[in-house]
């Protein structure tokens, strides 16, 4: 039998997932967004779990798209053409799902991050690398702007560090990484894995209903103008307080006590 393309193991409320094609650097085949979406399509059903965890096995976390896969659909009659636009679309697809689900996603890279790998450490809402990971939008290098690996990246750093980035096709460090914000913080390799479930175990330990209001408020409301922002936002925290864990949360801070959360 052949190992499973990705992998998921639960435990407090987070729900770990690895990609799982070490020998080709987890690259993004077809068969790898598939399962991806899958599941993301499975976790977004689930009320249990409260935060996701993104992690890569082997060497590194993920080298973009699988590029003997996309030659190999030159030999079709319009020479990939409709692959390419199909590929292209469900992976943008999967990186908007990592926005759109419910849960918090924190990824947890290591070895290198390259194109739409790099894409896929933009998508997800936080992220915990080693000290030793490279990150990089590398297309240029042979002859392939990145363009849809630009759209997460452009929304999570600086425009001018993308822009170099995606014209230089040079690695960053994961110090680099986390001065302009692709990541949220750096971890020695041997501390990686605990870092991540320190973070992940934060998050899960606060109330899910909130968890998930405030994701889909935050993604929402960074498309907005600031005055669309703020009616937007106080309404969904007018939501957000007439829920019964809520004002048990504050009734509990009051009274200097647990809060006896259902959810």
């Amino acid at each position: 039998m052949t190992d499973p393309i990705m992998t998921r193991s639960d435990a407090g409320g987070v729900a770990r997932l690895t990609l799982n094609r070490p020998a080709a650097l987890n690259a993004l085949s077809d068969d790898m967004i598939a399962a991806l979406r899958a599941e993301l399509a499975r976790l977004a059903e689930d009320r249990e779990t409260r935060v996701v965890v993104l992690a890569g096995a082997g060497k590194a976390f993920c080298a973009g798209h699988d590029l003997r896969e996309m030659q190999a659909a030159r030999d079709a009659e319009d020479g990939g053409a409709a692959y390419f636009a199909d590929l292209f679309a469900r992976c943008s697809a999967l990186m908007q799902g990592l926005q759109t689900l419910p849960q918090p996603v924190i990824a947890e890279v290591h070895g290198i991050a390259t194109a739409a790998g790099c894409q896929l450490v933009a998508s997800c809402d936080m992220a915990v690398a080693a000290e030793d990971t490279r990150f990089g939008v590398n297309g240029v290098n042979i002859g392939l702007s990145c363009s849809t690996p630009m759209v997460a990246l452009t929304r999570a750093v600086p425009r001018k560090a993308a822009f170099e980035m995606l014209t230089t096709g040079a690695f960053i460090d994961a110090a680099r990484a986390a001065g302009i914000g692709l990541i949220n913080r750096a971890a020695a390799p041997e501390d990686l894995r605990t870092e991540t479930d320190a973070l992940a175990a934060t998050l899960a330990a606060k109330l899910g209903p909130a968890l998930r209001i405030g994701k889909r408020a935050f993604h929402e409301q960074a498309e907005m103008t600031t005055a669309e922002a703020y009616a937007h936002t106080a309404a969904v925290m007018a939501e957000n307080m007439m829920l019964r864990d809520t004002d048990e949360g504050i009734a509990a801070f009051l009274e200097k006590r647990r809060p006896d959360w259902s959810g």
